[in-house]
């Protein structure tokens, strides 16, 4: 996922997507200790994704706070 894909989307929506993409971090851990995953570089992507979803998540709360 790119990160202009993400500053698109609002606040609300940042969060829903941090949250499915942990769990999808979590059932490719899962996967990846019971040998059923096959590409295992899912979980180096994910992880990025993850990361740059709170960037984007703390430049807007950041931002958000300076306005006030």
């Amino acid at each position: 996922m790119k990160a202009s894909e993400i500053r698109e989307k609002s606040i609300e929506e940042i969060q829903t997507l941090e949250g499915e993409l942990r769990r999808k971090l979590w059932k490719a851990k899962f996967d990846n200790h019971t040998n059923q995953l096959d590409d295992t570089s899912d979980l180096r992507k994910l992880r990025r994704d993850i990361a740059r979803v709170k960037t984007i998540l703390t430049e807007r709360t950041s931002a958000e706070a300076s306005e006030k």
